[in-house]
């Protein structure tokens, strides 16, 4: 199948399982359902892709580069759908609902197809590392492997640590300064951006190469402006006031660094 009909019928798939979300989300009352199915999603396409490539270009790198995005999947996918079943709704998900009123679902209905299209959008640059026909073994794809070992340990690392923060009941109404969110703000969004770096590394020697890089380029536009940082910081000064001011002071937002003396 060529690269065009791997996107189209990926995406339509995709599609149509958002849809299904947003019908559950919908009964159940839970907006975060996009996040599951949005994560299980790319581990779909990374073995849809791999399963409708030419089987000439099958070895060790499209089978490393589809097993990197299947784990990534599956972590990350397990821990929210977990998160999903035993909190409540997202913050973020409440203010939508909060703020688009009697039209909600409906914009909730777009909301979660446009998910579908970030999907299909982030998963090229794993689909064009499938398609790099070169010998594995380069210094390039030893340093995308390392790029991405170090980025799915950290994020399972930063993921756990806050979860046991969060699951003592002494720490209520308190900040996370524990381990890795000792040294940023968002451990989990950093290495969550620096994963997708590893596929245009996997992807270096191919003609398509430069569009990999929009992928790790979106999602930092997204962590930095749109629905990462900007939303959860929002929520975490409404519920953690001057606590949460100071570790802004304190802690680097996004890169790990050492952390300063507050002003206050």
């Amino acid at each position: 199948m060529d690269l065009i009909s791997q996107l189209v019928f990926g995406y339509i798939a995709i599609a149509v399982a958002m849809a299904i979300a947003w019908a559950r989300a919908i009964q159940i009352n839970k907006a975060g359902i996009v996040d599951v199915v949005w994560t299980f999603a790319l581990g779909f396409l990374a073995l849809f892709y791999f399963a409708t490539i030419d089987n000439s270009l099958r070895g060790t790198r499209q089978w490393i580069v589809t097993a990197l995005v299947v784990a990534w999947s599956l972590r990350l996918g397990i821990y929210l759908y977990r998160r999903v079943g035993r909190e409540s709704d997202d913050s973020r998900y409440h203010a939508l609902k909060k703020h688009w009123g009697g039209i909600a679902n409906l914009k909730f209905f777009v909301f979660f197809q446009l998910q579908a299209l970030a999907d299909s959008f982030l998963s090229i640059a794993f689909l064009i590392a499938l398609r790099n026909q070169s010998p594995f073994g380069s210094f390039w794809d030893w340093a995308a492997l390392l790029v991405a070992l170090i980025a799915l340990v950290g994020e399972g690392v930063a993921d756990r640590q806050l979860k046991r923060f969060k699951s003592r009941p002494e720490n209520a109404g308190k900040t996370c300064r524990e381990g890795l969110w000792r040294y940023s703000r968002h451990p989990n969004y950093f290495f969550e951006w620096l994963y997708w770096w590893s596929f245009p590394l996997f992807a270096i020697s191919v003609d398509w190469f430069w569009l990999t890089l929009l992928s790790p380029l979106v999602m930092l536009a997204l962590i930095l402006k749109v629905t990462g940082i900007p939303p959860t910081e929002m929520q975490a000064l409404k519920r953690r006031g001057d606590d949460y001011r100071r570790y802004q002071q304190e802690t680097s937002a996004f890169v790990p660094w050492f952390t300063h003396t507050s002003k206050n």
